[in-house]
């Protein structure tokens, strides 16, 4: 499958303010990067750079004024498996070292509260795939999807408590109940084909079986049309803009499109029990 991605960013900063920007299409595994563009307004400069492990590539640079930054890229996908629920996960012993942080507590993910609920709730439940599915499933049947309801300093035990929120609330609290059961889970920000309405999107992935399986919580996005930008602990490392200082957005815009022949995705192709393979605010 083919697509396009843009995103269309506008600013104003009081001061100069150092500044990251996470919008490039990643280097990654099961995505090809085609062409992109870059445009910024008159003056502003920023440097690229990219994440030799994880192929996560950052716009950095001190910002002030009116700035705003447009970007469009053609983007490749690989077909992707579904996950089915006998694999399995790895004893800690076994995973790689690299994977370890994503079974710990994190700045949105207060692992360590949730312990007791995880086993009470998913603990009967035959770990792995199962196991994750059935986490994925409670979501779904527990938390409403609304605006307004959380910040962004809302974490996974406020969602918990609100049981409502955005795709990024589903995210921290299906990372904090996945890694509180024994599944190492990561975020995952992308550009989400189908999305409605477009935005960036947060889903996350959990390691199974040597690999790792995307999923959405909120089952919004087909995760065949997602198009991968960063990945982290949660939030904090998958921000599109992280700034030092105060900032004013004026002006946001993001948009993917279907470019080739490849069956239309919808949202209701993704069965609830299912969920694919893989190589944010909303």
């Amino acid at each position: 499958m083919r697509v396009e991605v843009q995103c269309h960013l506008a600013y104003e900063f009081q001061q100069p303010t150092e500044t990251m920007a996470a919008i490039l299409v990643a280097d990654a595994g099961g995505q090809h990067l085609e062409t992109e563009t870059l445009r910024l307004s008159a003056g502003v400069q920023l440097a690229e750079s990219r994440d030799p492990v994880n192929g996560v590539r950052l716009l950095r640079g001190a910002l002030s004024g009116a700035v705003t930054i447009d970007y469009r890229a053609i983007v490749s996908l690989a077909p992707r498996l579904m996950l089915p629920p006998e694999v399995q996960v790895a004893p800690w012993s076994a995973l790689p070292v690299e994977v370890l942080p994503y079974l710990l507590p994190s700045r949105y993910c207060p692992v360590d509260q949730f312990l007791r609920f995880a086993q009470r709730q998913f603990g009967p439940i035959a770990p792995g795939g199962a196991r994750a599915l059935a986490i994925l499933d409670w979501l779904h049947e527990n938390v409403d999807y609304v605006h307004g309801v959380s910040t962004a300093t809302t974490g996974a035990a406020g969602t918990f408590i609100d049981r409502a929120g955005v795709c990024r609330d589903f995210t921290h609290l299906g990372l904090t109940l996945c890694r509180a059961a024994g599944i190492p889970a990561r975020a995952v920000a992308g550009y989400a084909l189908a999305l409605d309405p477009p935005d960036f999107h947060a889903v996350f992935e959990v390691y199974l079986d040597d690999g790792w399986w995307l999923v959405d919580p909120t089952r919004l996005a087909p995760i065949a049309g997602i198009v991968r930008i960063a990945h982290g602990r949660d939030a904090a490392d998958i921000a599109f803009l992280t700034t030092a200082g105060e900032v004013m957005q004026t002006g946001m815009m993001v948009s993917v499109t279907q470019l080739d022949d490849a069956p239309p995705l919808d949202n209701a192709s993704q069965h609830p029990n299912t969920v694919e393979q893989a190589a944010f605010t909303c």
